[in-house]
């Protein structure tokens, strides 16, 4: 037995390919814009899985074109009507179905405001799509499982492909063309080990950092309405502090240790926690001895990150049901959030 949770997070590698084949003109032209003229800054829109996709193209934006991203809290605009100024910003909303309420209102305002406006979006006739200067559709198609998983490959993959096109980084999309075959591998990964450890867990922290950081946090979020564990996701530099007191002897951890300068310190982690007795999944590529679960890798490091939600989006829909749930159906959830 299947449930569309699962089916549509295997579907996400052929949502990629659909995506860049759909938007591949408009990615160009954006990039284009963009380094003809140049955003001071960069503002992201987004709330749950859009918001861990908005900071992973954070990462991606600082780090490879030097500029300032800024997640908007949205009621700077939506309660308390702030004067934020929008000359000269790039203002990036992300969702799936592009019809809450606190995204058209930030997105209207900058725009009148003089910002160049850009929705990531699924449903590419939706109210959010209509309200920006700039749609990408993400492509992924219809999604009716509550908990987002094709949608937010999508949203990360939107976000990586608009950042190689305003970089005009050849290297970056020919690893991005790549990505829909190592999806589909990543897919089939095989993470049952995880699946005795958390069955009885109550908790979890996942750790990650830098541009794996944002799929802790997704990770996290997961665990939460599908296998209803508490779970914090935390930068392996943060835990150190205040969370290092939670630890106990057999406190389950999930770790993301993916590729780039942040990995050394997570498998250090890794080693620390195990250390001081917690219960540590450590997802790493096939060249570290000591991991628990295999990444698969991608042409460039910053893309891993895409790889190792993939693989993880199977792994915790079968605790769902190995715990009696229905990941389909979350409690207290429904698939469009209206929020003002």
């Amino acid at each position: 037995m299947t449930s569309l949770m699962l089916d549509e997070a295997r579907a996400a590698a052929q949502a990629v390919a659909a995506q860049f084949m759909e938007n591949e003109s408009g990615f160009a032209r954006l990039g284009a814009r963009l380094r003809a003229q140049p955003p001071r800054s960069v503002v992201t829109i987004a709330r749950g899985s859009s918001d861990h996709a908005s900071a992973y193209f954070a990462y991606l934006v600082m780090a490879r074109l030097g500029k300032l991203v800024t997640s908007l809290p949205m009621s700077l605009i939506t309660l308390y009507r702030s004067p934020i100024e929008a000359t000269d910003v790039l203002a990036v909303a992300v969702s799936q179905s592009g019809q809450s309420p606190d995204l058209l209102g930030p997105i209207r305002y900058l725009r009148d405001g003089g910002a160049t406006t850009v929705a990531m979006v699924n449903d590419s006739a939706s109210p959010l799509a209509a309200a920006s200067e700039w749609v990408l559709p993400l492509a992924a198609g219809p999604e009716k499982s509550v908990a987002a998983t094709k949608s937010f490959i999508t949203s990360l993959t939107a976000g990586a492909a608009l950042v190689a096109h305003w970089a005009d980084d050849a290297g970056m999309l020919t690893a991005l063309a790549r990505l829909p075959e190592q999806l589909a591998r990543a897919a089939t990964e095989d993470w049952s080990a995880a699946l005795e450890i958390l069955k009885g867990a109550d908790r979890i922290m996942v750790l990650g950092r830098g541009w794996s950081h944002p799929v802790a946090m997704e990770a996290a979020l997961k665990f939460k309405e599908t296998c209803a564990i508490q779970a914090e996701a935390f930068s392996s530099a943060e835990v150190k502090h205040g969370p290092m007191a939670l630890i106990d002897d057999g406190y389950p951890i999930l770790i993301f240790a993916t590729r780039g300068p942040a990995q050394e310190s997570l498998i250090a982690t890794a080693r620390e926690m195990r250390m001081r007795g917690a219960h540590v999944l450590l997802a790493a590529p096939d060249d570290v001895a000591e991991r628990d679960l295999t990444l698969i890798v991608a042409d460039e490091p910053e893309l891993d990150p895409i790889l190792a939600i993939q693989s993880f989006y199977p792994m915790v829909e079968a605790l769902a049901r190995l715990r009696g749930y229905d990941p389909d159906t979350p409690r207290h959830l429904s698939k469009v959030t209206k929020t003002n």
